[in-house]
């Protein structure tokens, strides 16, 4: 009889080498890019425009995605540094069963952005085929759309990158037109898009608008500030580089770069379609804007963007968190199909009217995840990590039962205290996360269960690409014979020599 299979030691959750990194920073800009364009990013723009002027919009939006870019590029070097995957970074501030709980949250949010963002797409693809055959059901979209963009994601992440290098121009060109088109409408009614508002408001008011704007951003990009892991695992960068700005200088150039210019822009045609047809749906928008042939650029504009969006953002951490979860039998194309259930599932046109004060609301709880993650990260382990215990049933990540009771605890006070602020939902969880969990673990936890890295925390034993080390996680022969009989195809098993 063979020996038991460790359940963590799924092949797509294994760390990933130098020579697995494809992503660039040219390629992770254009993710950004694809990322962006979804319909409530247009729907902070449409909200703006109530109460404040849209240069006062812009310079909100510019400081919120600033700040949640530098939180994303925090969180990022997990991946760069170790090559771990948010759900088995999550392993060390929640334990080997407990990273489970969040992770679900996570994935379940992700997936149900999928089902958005697909519903919005579905009716984009609706419109065109309407308007070229006369076809009318979106629904049929809705499936169709969600299979192929499924199918692009279980191709693996370079399908996923060249996809974004092929939409990425495309919407950028397509944008302008669609803000010159918008732009064009309000004209024609005699408003001016750079000083209309609708109840404009002053004073107190307006400083409390101008804060839910800065906030709307943040809250938005809150879940992926958490499992961007994920995604940078893949990024390239140098090795023995001891400076981290120059590690991350692909994910710097993504996060405070691509980030800030292509929200604010998007933001700014939400602002302009409300103007101009008191719609923040720039598909309604579009309708009255344009026609023909114009019409269905735009609106296919609308479709790659969700279709870039979806697979960045929602479909790649999603399956990962799924497999994790499911352990080696359960590869990540399995976790794709898991996220489209999902997505399916939540019944997204339903909820479509309420989702995104939804989502926001979990954002904020998912933030104080992200203080967490960089407490443990930064202030406790400086960036030094036991990665082979991550992958160990038995090791120092397993806790009581599996379990790191500070990172729950944390979650519950972060998470809670952001339920009272909703307007600054993103730093209350965030500060109260990262301080409740810093001051439970480092002077109560930890003293009970050791951590190898902090105990002695050696460069040479426990960092990664800084040292020019590519971490291996050794298998047992009964693990690495069933995951080539049983297990995931061929073009996966290459994970188990990194």
């Amino acid at each position: 009889m063979g020996k038991k299979k460790n359940y963590l030691k799924s092949p797509d959750l294994l760390p990933i080498s130098e020579q697995g990194r494809t992503i660039t920073s040219f390629g992770y800009s254009f993710m950004w890019i694809g990322m962006v364009v979804v319909l409530a990013t247009f729907a902070i723009g449409g909200a703006g425009v109530i109460n404040l002027s849209l240069p006062y919009v812009i310079i909100a939006t510019i400081i919120g995605s600033l700040a949640i870019g530098l939180f994303i590029s925090l969180t990022a070097d997990i991946g760069i540094e170790h090559g771990l995957s948010f759900p088995v970074y999550m392993r060390a501030p929640f334990g080997t069963i407990g990273t489970h709980i969040p992770s679900i949250v996570r994935g379940v949010t992700a997936s149900m952005w999928f089902g958005i963002n697909t519903y919005f797409g579905s009716t984009a693809i609706n419109a065109i085929l309407n308007l070229l055959y006369g076809f009318d059901n979106w629904f049929i979209c809705f499936l169709l759309f969600a299979i192929v963009q499924m199918v692009n994601t279980a191709l693996g992440i370079k399908a996923v990158e060249r996809f974004a290098d092929l939409a990425a121009p495309i919407i950028i060109i397509i944008s302008c037109w669609m803000y010159v088109s918008l732009s064009n409408t309000a004209s024609a009614q005699g408003r001016d898009v750079w000083s209309w508002v609708e109840s404009p408001v002053t004073g107190g008011a307006a400083f409390t608008a101008f804060l839910v704007v800065i906030f709307s951003n943040m809250g938005f990009w809150a879940t992926l500030s958490a499992d961007i892991p994920s995604i940078s695992r893949f990024m390239k960068a140098p090795k023995n580089e001891r400076s981290w700005l120059k590690r991350n200088k692909s994910s710097l150039i993504g996060n405070l770069i691509a980030l800030p210019l292509t929200q604010t822009f998007m933001v700014v045609i939400g602002g302009v379609s409300y103007i101009a047809v008191m719609n923040y749906d720039p598909i309604v928008g579009l309708q009255q804007a344009a026609s023909g042939f114009a019409l269905g650029i735009l609106l296919l504009m609308i479709v790659l963007a969700q279709w870039s969006t979806n697979i960045s953002a929602n479909i790649v951490p999603a399956a990962t968190i799924f497999s994790n979860v499911g352990g080696p039998k359960f590869p990540f194309w399995a976790g794709v199909i898991s996220a489209g259930i999902v997505g399916t599932v939540v019944q997204p046109w339903n909820l479509f009217g309420i989702i995104i004060p939804v989502l926001l609301f979990v954002g904020g709880i998912l933030s104080a995840i992200v203080g967490i993650l960089v407490a443990d990260y930064y202030l406790l382990r400086k960036r030094r990590v036991n990665v082979p215990d991550l992958y160990e049933t038995t090791g120092q990540y397993r806790y009581l039962n599996g379990v790191n009771i500070p990172g729950f605890i944390a979650w519950i006070l972060g998470g809670g205290a952001s339920y009272f602020v909703p307007s600054y939902s993103f730093l209350v969880g965030f500060f109260v996360g990262a301080g409740s969990y810093y001051m439970l673990a480092k002077y109560w936890w930890f003293i009970k269960y050791k951590q190898a890295e902090i105990e002695d925390p050696d460069d040479e034993k426990y960092l990664g690409i800084t040292v020019g080390r590519d971490w291996f996680i050794e298998e047992s022969l009964d693990e690495v014979k069933d995951n080539i009989i049983g297990g995931p195809p061929v073009t996966d098993i290459g994970t188990l020599k990194q």
